[in-house]
């Protein structure tokens, strides 16, 4: 299982030369590709802050309504990993054991290692400081 980090997820709808070469890799890999339901939070939080600061412009929010009704339907058509239990138990082991990187990344690498999956980020420094957590760049 290859679970795509909210950098990777962003590139894969984008018409540049990273997403497409990781729109061709993940086509002809063995394992499917999964989003968290970290990562769908971080993108709408984001869609949602935009949507906001056009509140007295709505035709400038046309286009952002748009983009965020194609971000929903393409999490609609993935599977998307839970925050569970199981992810949520290590997160605790993890910030105990004194590992220091942002806490949604966190969550995104627990609940990869819960699931044992492979995490595709370009966020190697921070996620190289989660034990036993495998990660690879597929953009670059």
């Amino acid at each position: 299982m290859l679970v795509l980090d909210t950098d990777h997820l962003s590139q894969f709808d984008e018409a540049t030369a990273a997403g497409g070469r990781l729109r061709e890799r993940l086509l002809f890999s063995d394992e499917e590709p999964v989003a968290t339901i970290i990562s769908a939070e971080e993108q709408l939080r984001g869609w949602l802050a935009q949507i906001h600061k056009t509140h007295a412009d709505p035709i400038a929010a046309i286009s952002l309504y748009a983009r965020l009704q194609r971000r929903l339907e393409f999490y609609a058509r993935w599977t998307v990993l839970s925050w569970d239990s199981a992810s949520a138990d290590l997160f605790l082991k993890l910030h105990a054991e004194g590992v220091r990187i942002g806490s949604m990344d966190l969550k995104i690498a627990c609940i990869t290692l819960a699931n044992g999956g492979r995490l595709l980020t370009r966020n190697s420094k921070d996620f190289a400081k989660v034990p036993g957590l495998q990660f690879e760049n597929w953009l670059d």
